[in-house]
């Protein structure tokens, strides 16, 4: 079967694969396009769990520590080669999880390490308060899954907003971020009587 260039682009557009990839799922899948596209994350699927066997033994370790000397973090970020531990955006972008980390004290990583208990005691909290306002309980359920989405986006680290998202460094740490498609790994944040606290990221990433 004839596979057009239009074909080829539209599933690039949807997909975000490469050409040749797109091209080669579409062939496979006799042209069609929703089978192409499970192809595509399936072959995705396999890739990622591939990267994610590969050891993370470098990295760096950054700090930070506000102007009053009261409130810190430390971070370790690790990555798989040193090439990319000694890059200057690395460094940044370790130094802008620092950062964030000492402004936001987020809880965890991601929010899939929030404990199933703690979600529901605060599942039970949305839905009290929810019925106290008079909500239809027809409404209710979703009203709680709303407010539970913001409340774990805003405990879990990879979910937050950077407390400078506005300024250049911040630009430049997402870009970072992109380049070496960042995933956590176990991460351990311990605040101190000080006000300091330290956190590791494990981060696979390729030059």
């Amino acid at each position: 079967m004839s596979i057009s260039a239009a074909d080829v682009k539209a599933l690039r557009d949807r997909t975000g694969a490469a050409m040749m990839d797109c091209k080669a799922a579409l062939t496979e899948a006799d042209g069609d396009t929703e089978r192409a596209v499970e192809l595509l994350r399936v072959k995705g699927q396999a890739s990622a769990a591939k990267r994610e066997g590969r050891g993370t033994n470098e990295g760096v370790v950054s700090s930070y520590i506000h102007a009053n000397d009261k409130v810190g973090a430390m971070v370790e970020v690790q990555c798989e080669t040193d090439f990319v531990a000694r890059n200057q955006d690395f460094k940044v972008f370790a130094y802008q999880v620092a950062l964030h980390v000492a402004a936001t004290a987020p809880r965890y990583v991601s929010v899939e390490e929030i404990a199933v208990e703690e979600r529901e005691a605060e599942k039970r909290v949305f839905e009290e308060k929810a019925r106290e306002e008079g909500k239809p309980d027809n409404v209710v359920e979703k009203i709680v899954e709303g407010q539970l989405s913001k409340w774990a986006s805003e405990v879990a680290l990879l979910h937050q907003q950077h407390v400078n998202a506005e300024n250049t460094t911040r630009r430049r740490s997402r870009s970072c971020a992109r380049s070496w498609r960042r995933r956590p790994a176990r991460t351990s944040r311990s605040p101190d009587s000080r006000g300091s606290s330290s956190a590791r990221t494990e981060t696979p990433a390729t030059a």
